[in-house]
């Protein structure tokens, strides 16, 4: 939890210095009101004294005074608190949410997209509420527990007994709470994780489900986590609800053990007005232990909430960004006119033990079209996936420019290339905003070109460049989708496109023309084709054929279907011997 208060500003310490006054001063306060209620009870006790309504009068009106005054400093007390806690879990939030950005493909699968989206809403909501509620409890308590045990010392032994033995009920009672709860607590978040992952799978997936009828399964499932969760909260709530009962009865019984002493252990001696004054301090001592256990009660689920967000705080990238930022070609300072080589490149996944490439080795010109194809999960996407460091290569290296891509400003990177991936990806907004995303700057003029070489006039024409796209795209089909992700890559006018099987959703008609269009207008940029249909890259310069992470063929297409029987094979899957000569 404390780490997580590296995220306080300058401000937010001025702030706590401001509230630790302001509890010394209500704390003051309300331990002044009942020596004023003594004074008051004495006044009443004397029979012949002049004055005496005046007194009273006065007497009353200073607690009057001290009870508005407490008031105000605690009005003023939760005003900053609020400030401090609101401040810092936005802090927070941003942090995790940066960090989050950061991360490669591997971190993002340690973690679960569901879990993820847990921490940066559930988890800070719970530090949060720990900090607006805790914070006070946690100052003004011992002050007002010190302060109040000093007014009552030498009042009366038996009365000190009878307080000391209430805090320790009391804290009897929040170590059991705390010991049960306690692991509740930690189980419940990872059930919330669970809950939201079937949740955004029923809604994402909702076309397949009613189309299946799946309806009643996903139910089911929905229901068998809701219950887990349900029963588990439950379990936790049910012992946190010991603790108000509980204390109202210590605090009760502490009130009527304190009148019970004075009237038959102390008997005739007993002073009214001390005893009401002891009264009234000794539920001081035990409020500001009441207010230790308010943390206690918030604490274990924030306590776990806060080492689940520093889990995430304190992952190490697995890519960690270059400084190389130069644009300039570096071809001739080594010596090729090879743009991008894949020297002995090897890769496997972090939590796997196989090697899914294995010893790749080839190389591009600039301005060549590069083709992969295979079976499925031969390697194709993983393979170009590392050109954009998505994941970074276990062995080997890829050189861009003749500059290892380890080497490179992520920025300077992601510039240089134009990337769609398999499945289209578009966001809440326009047409216009996702064609022209991230920092692409790119004009209206340059936006509608880029739509028009991605084959996808026809429709946007319709829509307008202010159409809206919902969240994922939803609104337009598959094959629109893919065009206005296509066009986005072209509108950033890179050096490199990577297009991972993103003609997949698009007839041969259309697929033909897109990339006719694209060899016309991005003349001179070195492009990457990952395609399971031979139409599709037949006219690349170069087709690298995989098998099981293996290269097990490369050159043109007349080349494979000579001296390549896996490419052999795949061609003749889709075309027949005829097509084919």
């Amino acid at each position: 939890m404390f780490k997580l208060f590296r995220y306080l500003k300058s401000i937010d310490y001025l702030f706590l210095f401001i509230i630790m006054g302001l509890i010394v001063l209500q704390t003051f306060l309300d331990l002044e009101l009942p020596e004023y209620m003594a004074t008051i009870i004495k006044y009443l006790q004397e029979e012949n004294m002049p004055n005496k309504v005046n007194q009273i009068l006065i007497n009353g009106g200073w607690m009057l005074a001290c009870a508005v005054g407490s008031l105000g400093s605690a009005v003023l007390v939760n005003f900053f608190v609020s400030k401090i806690s609101g401040r810092l879990s936005a802090n927070i939030r941003s942090a995790l949410y940066g960090k989050i950005e950061s991360f490669s493909l591997t971190e993002i699968n340690k973690f679960s997209t569901a879990s993820l989206m847990t921490r940066t809403t559930n988890d800070i909501s719970n530090v949060q509420m720990l900090i607006a509620m805790g914070t006070q409890s946690f100052l003004k308590a011992p002050v007002m527990a010190i302060w109040a045990i000093t007014k009552i010392a030498g009042l009366g032994w038996e009365w000190s007994v009878a307080v000391a033995g209430a805090v320790v009920a009391l804290i009897v009672i929040s170590l059991v709470v705390v010991f049960f709860a306690l692991p509740k607590f930690k189980k419940i978040q990872t059930l919330t994780d669970n809950i939201n992952r079937v949740t955004r799978e029923n809604l994402t997936g909702i076309r397949v489900i009613r189309a299946s009828n799946a309806e009643t399964y996903q139910t089911e499932k929905f229901e068998d986590c809701n219950a887990k969760l349900t029963k588990n909260n439950l379990f936790a709530n049910r012992v946190m609800a010991i603790m108000h009962p509980g204390m109202t009865l210590i605090s009760s019984g502490l009130t009527l053990a304190i009148y019970w002493i004075g009237a038959y252990i102390v008997g005739n001696e007993v002073d009214v007005a001390n005893m009401m004054v002891f009264t009234s301090y000794g539920m001081q001592v035990v409020m500001a232990f009441m207010l230790l256990i308010v943390i206690f009660i918030l604490l274990p689920r924030s306590l776990v909430s806060a080492r689940r967000i520093n889990e995430v705080l304190d992952t190490h990238n697995s890519i960690i960004s270059g400084s190389f930022k130069d644009e300039k070609a570096k071809t001739e300072e080594v010596g090729t006119e090879n743009y991008v080589v894949f020297n002995h490149v090897s890769f496997k996944y972090a939590d796997g033990s196989d090697y899914v490439l294995k010893n790749i080795s080839f190389s591009v010109k600039k301005g060549e079209t590069v083709a992969f194809i295979g079976s499925t999960g031969s390697g194709k996407s993983t393979l170009i996936n590392l050109i954009p460091r998505l994941y970074d290569a276990t062995e080997g290296e890829v050189l861009i420019d003749g500059v290892n891509v380890k080497e490179y400003d992520t920025k300077a990177l992601n510039k240089k290339i134009g990337y769609t991936p398999q499945r289209g990806v578009l966001f809440s907004g326009t047409v216009k905003s996702n064609v022209n995303f991230g920092d692409n700057n790119a004009d209206e003029e340059t936006v509608k070109k880029s739509i028009s070489i991605a084959q996808a006039t026809n429709f946007v024409s319709k829509m307008g460049l202010d159409g809206r796209i919902a969240e994922g795209g939803t609104n337009v089909s598959g094959g629109q989708k893919q065009r206005l992700s296509i066009a986005r890559a072209v509108a950033r006018k890179p050096d490199i496109f990577i297009f991972d099987d993103s003609f997949s959703a698009l007839d041969y008609k259309t697929d033909r023309k897109l990339r006719t269009a694209l060899k016309k207008h991005t003349k001179g940029t070195t492009t990457f084709i990952v395609a399971q249909r031979i139409g599709t890259i037949k006219d690349a310069d170069k087709i690298i054929v995989l098998d099981s992470g293996d290269m097990v063929g490369m050159g043109t297409h007349e080349e494979l279907l000579k001296n390549c029987s896996v490419y052999k094979e795949i061609a003749l899957s889709q075309l027949s011997e005829e097509e084919l000569s």
